[in-house]
């Protein structure tokens, strides 16, 4: 094994860490991050603490293996070499386009990875690239902050869009934005200068806006979104029923949009669910300008509905990674921790992707609990590194793609997977009435267990 001996006792106990560790190494080696801030950043420059440093400082916060930002100054304060408060500068002055630049690239650096080990979904659209676009609005921080401390509504330190590929499951772009106040489509314009011919766009009503749809379509490429209640169009001929999927009976009609000197005419499509949505909405109503050969009424419907692969995205940011750290009122920094969030998600991904193609996709997408897998790489890092020093890590990043994903197979067949499956849990059931009674303000659970025992029946 490439690794050597010192490595086979973690690779027996815990692969997955030994994983997780040797990826990080691949995509975040320092070299490369410094070369990304400077290349990056606008008005920040670097004194003495390295941009690198930052971001190896900040994944052991957003994995859960420092329980804060303080608690990692303080284990790594000799090798960072700088005092606390300029570790703090540092973070609440990173600029946005900086901490997007990062994502982006451990998703190229990743992608390669993905495809060698053969470890991508079914793409749900051959010939064409599908991007699910979503926004995500950052939770309340504490009131730390000087301008704060007098205010009691809830402070908002920013929101984004991210973009994820369904295919490779890697968030492959992101558009933060400090303004907690601030729509997301203010930040369409910006995605619209990453949109490529051959794109497939899916995003909820929030994006609906005729400059998206015009702007998608302008640079020969495709939307499946849904429509918003604001939007005006024309309707071209009657719905007519073109089937049923698993949600509901679909329609469909053309229709003709407008924008300032231009129309454009696409494809309305309807479903009538079975089931209405949490909202009690009983119809979606999604546009299209895909072709009726590559994709029918049908097909439509069941593009818009992998839109669902992005809020579980955000699920696992949020639940499984410290993507929203309260102490971080500083929009920069509260932005910089979520798109760190986004890398550790990136690289959990490919962990997957490697198990994917060595155990099959459908185990790991029937039950392989994300929750599960980020707890055995807390329990275990630490550990790890204390065993082996951060220099005999350097053997991945010298690793050719070939050799390393070899090694990431290697390691994805040590793992048990019982281990990290999920538990689903049955279907809640509804809360008794709770007897309210004045003069009984506490209860005694023993007493109450025992009362319990004797009214039951002998079996």
């Amino acid at each position: 094994m490439l690794l050597g001996e010192i490595f086979e006792r973690f690779v027996e106990q815990s692969p997955t860490t030994v994983m997780v560790r040797g990826v990080l190494e691949k995509v975040l080696a320092p070299e490369k991050l410094d070369e990304l801030f400077e290349r990056t950043a606008k008005v920040q420059y670097t004194r003495e603490l390295l941009f690198s440093a930052v971001v190896n400082l900040m994944s052991l916060v957003v994995c859960g293996i420092r329980p804060s930002v303080n608690a990692a100054y303080k284990a790594q304060a000799q090798e960072i070499g700088v005092s606390r408060t300029a570790l703090y500068d540092k973070l609440n002055g990173t600029e946005p386009e900086v901490s997007a630049e990062l994502v982006r690239h451990t998703a190229f650096e990743l992608e390669p990875v993905v495809e060698q080990l053969g470890g991508q979904l079914p793409n749900l659209l051959p010939g064409y690239r599908v991007k699910i676009l979503d926004g995500n609005s950052l939770r309340t921080t504490e009131h730390r902050l000087e301008v704060l401390r007098s205010i009691r509504g809830g402070a908002l330190p920013g929101k984004s869009l991210v973009v994820l590929d369904p295919a490779l499951m890697l968030a492959i772009n992101v558009f933060p934005c400090e303004d907690g106040y601030a729509g997301e489509r203010a930040l369409l314009d910006q995605v619209l200068t990453w949109v490529s011919s051959n794109d497939v766009w899916i995003a909820d009503r929030n994006m609906c806006t005729r400059g998206f749809l015009f702007g998608i379509a302008n640079r020969q490429a495709y939307f499946v979104i849904r429509q918003h209640q604001g939007m005006s169009w024309e309707a071209l001929e009657e719905l007519h029923s073109v089937g049923k999927v698993e949600t509901g009976e679909v329609f469909e009609q053309r229709v003709r949009l407008h924008h300032e000197a231009q129309e454009l005419v696409v494809r309305r499509v309807l479903v009538r669910l079975v089931k209405p949505t949490r909202d009690g909405e009983r119809e979606i109503a999604v546009f299209s300008n895909l072709p009726l050969q590559v994709a029918d009424g049908k097909q439509v419907a069941r593009l818009y509905r992998e839109r669902w692969s992005v809020e579980t995205l955000f699920q696992v940011v949020s639940e499984t990674f410290e993507c929203e750290i309260k102490t971080l009122g500083y929009p920069k920094a509260a932005l910089f921790s979520f798109c760190m969030a986004l890398v550790a998600y990136n690289i959990l991904s490919v962990v997957k992707a490697a198990l994917r193609s060595v155990h099959g996709v459908g185990k790991i997408e029937a039950g392989l609990s994300d929750y599960y897998l980020a707890e055995e790489i807390q329990a275990t890092y630490r550990g790890m590194m204390i065993a082996i020093p951060p220099t005999e890590w350097i053997v991945f990043s010298q690793m050719t793609l070939t050799e390393f994903s070899s090694i990431l197979q290697h390691l994805a067949t040590q793992i048990n997977l019982k281990v990290f499956c999920s538990a689903p849990r049955g279907p809640k059931k509804p809360p008794p009435e709770r007897i309210h009674d004045q003069r009984q303000c506490h209860v005694s659970t023993a007493r109450l267990l025992a009362q319990a025992k004797s009214f039951k029946p002998h079996q």
